[in-house]
């Protein structure tokens, strides 16, 4: 493949000095081809100047009971089953999830949950829960761990386990996906829109939804972000949760500021043994009470980005990227 190869399709709303920077960022090869965008139109629904959108990682139950990662720094030995880890990721279903369900009815916002298969089997009437309040299901594998490295009817096993377990308990069948720590494989993208998936978030790329062009047809991107994520923000050594709000106050208002001229989605992830603890869902609880005092929010599930990142086409970027393996992006396998 070579770089002619990937066309890219944006709008034209920021002008033509932004547009050059672009383009020169981007490499005049890249063929990059632009759709003027109607002034009528918005970028969100009802004019929303915003998008924020949270992720509820369900996990609790999915890990290896020997050799999970946690707060201990220490690797138990001989395989021995780690006790107090396994009680590490149990708090989520016994408090974390319970308690960031409540404070996201507090303030009236629906979230995507990533429910790990082996976890919903274990805690299926917290699943149920998750559905019941109006939040989306979505899938995370069958257990808590790498499938990239398996061999394509593995890894298709892997992801279409993990739905049927999502369905045949909450009664919801997935449609976006997450890998674990966003590590797929080539192919990963093309099994999961054979097995009817709409979007996966395993991109930390842009500020907003774009669509890849598979070879079975269009697939939706609602990105990720590392620095976002409690996982990589929370560390237990030297955690600061005055850092951590403020740095949510500074990533919405960058956002929210650059949101009056482009379309911008800032995206937060809780994992539930993490967030879920009394006082770090008091510092969410002041930034989500900061956030929803700006107008022109709209706090939206993942699918319904997704949904509407299709429909409104002429401002979603298009990317033909070629084959992973080439690109070192995702897309089509070969």
């Amino acid at each position: 493949m070579t770089n002619e190869a990937i066309t890219i399709t944006r709008r034209t709303l920021l002008g033509s000095s932004l547009a050059a920077m672009a383009g020169s960022a981007m490499g005049t090869p890249m063929n990059a081809k632009e759709i003027a965008m109607s002034a009528v139109e918005s970028f969100w629904p009802d004019k929303a100047r915003l998008a924020v959108s949270f992720s509820l990682m369900f996990e609790a139950g999915g890990q290896p009971i020997s050799g999970a990662g946690g707060v201990i720094p220490d690797r138990i030995e001989k395989g021995l089953p780690d006790l107090p880890t396994n009680a590490f990721f149990q708090y989520g279903v016994y408090e974390g999830v319970p308690r960031i369900l409540d404070l996201m009815d507090k303030h009236r916002i629906k979230l995507s949950s990533f429910m790990i298969g082996q976890a919903v089997e274990k805690a299926p009437d917290l699943a149920r829960e998750i559905v019941r309040r109006g939040h989306e299901v979505a899938a995370h594998g069958r257990t808590w761990e790498n499938s990239y490295f398996l061999a394509p009817d593995a890894e298709r096993r892997f992801i279409a386990d993990s739905v049927e377990s999502i369905q045949k308990i909450t009664g919801q069948q997935p449609i976006g996906w997450n890998a674990y720590w966003m590590r797929n494989s080539p192919r990963t993208l093309d099994i999961l829109q054979s097995l009817g998936f709409q979007y996966h978030i395993d991109e930390p790329s842009m500020d907003e939804p774009f669509i890849v062009r598979l070879k079975g047809g269009d697939f939706v991107t609602v990105p990720y972000t590392f620095h976002m994520n409690d996982i990589v923000s929370f560390p237990f050594e030297n955690y600061n949760p005055a850092a951590y709000e403020q740095a949510l106050k500074d990533e919405f208002d960058q956002l929210y500021e650059e949101g009056a001229h482009r379309r911008r989605m800032m995206v937060v992830s809780l994992h539930d043994r993490i967030s879920g603890h009394a006082n770090r869902v008091r510092a969410l609880d002041r930034f989500l009470a900061y956030a929803r005092s700006k107008p022109g929010v709209w706090f939206a599930r993942k699918d319904e980005i997704a949904k509407w990142a299709t429909e409104q086409r002429t401002i979603t970027p298009i990317f033909d990227r070629g084959a992973p393996t080439v690109s070192g992006l995702p897309g089509s396998a070969t």
